[in-house]
């Protein structure tokens, strides 16, 4: 198994155990691309130059090493404090080891805009196993969401906790995104006038979603981008016509149709 992406303590009142956090998805796509010069082919390669001699375009500029990189926070014009990996590491949030779980809430409270990221949770060890299990057990029972905040990758985040499957004996965690990061939906849905709904209008278009109702099954889906870039590349290394959007054919508004 891969090594966990974060691993320490999730805490229930006076409860805590270890627990592992892997992330639950990856990139799958084949197609990569990297730049290139139109005229030679030859692939673009990047160095980091000091500011001010890229703003005297000098060519002789020598690249900054990686180890004498370090972060800084612009505190006034052209003015920054470094602040060291070591200082970093060394912040004081409590959060870093320990899932403090703030609240419960119901499952349908959790919009799916305000997910994040998921992630696999799974008890650090053997010896975890029971009150991670308990735990588990009681949120299937009551339906509900742990709440608490956890820090990883330069930034705390905060997290809801819930069971997976029914089949699995695991929990999954979400990262989610704090209020000031989501727009206010007002300012798009305010200007939505309100309309009348025929009456049969609204029948063919629940006819339309019982003929279409099936149960969700993601490994139907795949990335029509994904293959149609390769049906590019595919063509031009083949010399041959390269293929072209094409608009879609107009079809019958459904509140213009009749049944």
């Amino acid at each position: 198994m891969v090594r966990p992406y974060w691993s320490g303590q999730l805490q229930v009142s006076l409860v805590s155990f270890g627990v592992s956090l892997y992330v639950a998805t990856e990139s799958k796509s084949q197609i990569s691309f990297h730049q290139v010069s139109r005229s030679t082919g030859e692939r673009i390669r990047h160095q980091k130059v000091l500011e001010s001699a890229a703003e005297n375009r000098s060519e002789t500029a020598a690249p900054v090493e990686k180890d004498e990189i370090v972060k800084g926070y612009e505190y006034s014009k052209g003015q920054y404090v470094i602040i060291e990996p070591s200082e970093l590491d060394n912040l004081r949030v409590p959060s870093k080891h320990v899932i403090a779980v703030s609240q419960f809430v119901d499952q349908c409270e959790i919009n799916p805009e305000y997910i994040e990221k998921p992630y696999f949770v799974v008890p650090e060890n053997d010896a975890q196993g029971e009150a991670f299990g308990v735990v588990r057990q009681a949120l299937v029972n009551t339906g509900k969401l742990a709440i608490g905040k956890i820090a990883f990758s330069g930034r705390e985040h905060i997290v809801a906790i819930a069971p997976a499957g029914a089949n699995d004996r695991g929990m999954m965690a979400y990262t989610l995104r704090y209020q000031n990061e989501l727009r206010d939906r007002r300012d798009y849905f305010r200007d939505i006038k309100e309309t009348e709904i025929n009456d049969d209008s609204l029948d063919l278009a629940e006819s339309l979603i019982k003929k279409r109702s099936a149960k969700f099954d993601l490994s139907k889906f795949e990335d029509g981008y994904e293959v149609a870039i390769k049906e590019l590349v595919d063509a031009k290394i083949k010399h041959l016509p390269i293929p072209k959007d094409e608009a879609p054919k107009a079809r019958p508004e459904i509140g213009r149709a009749h049944v």
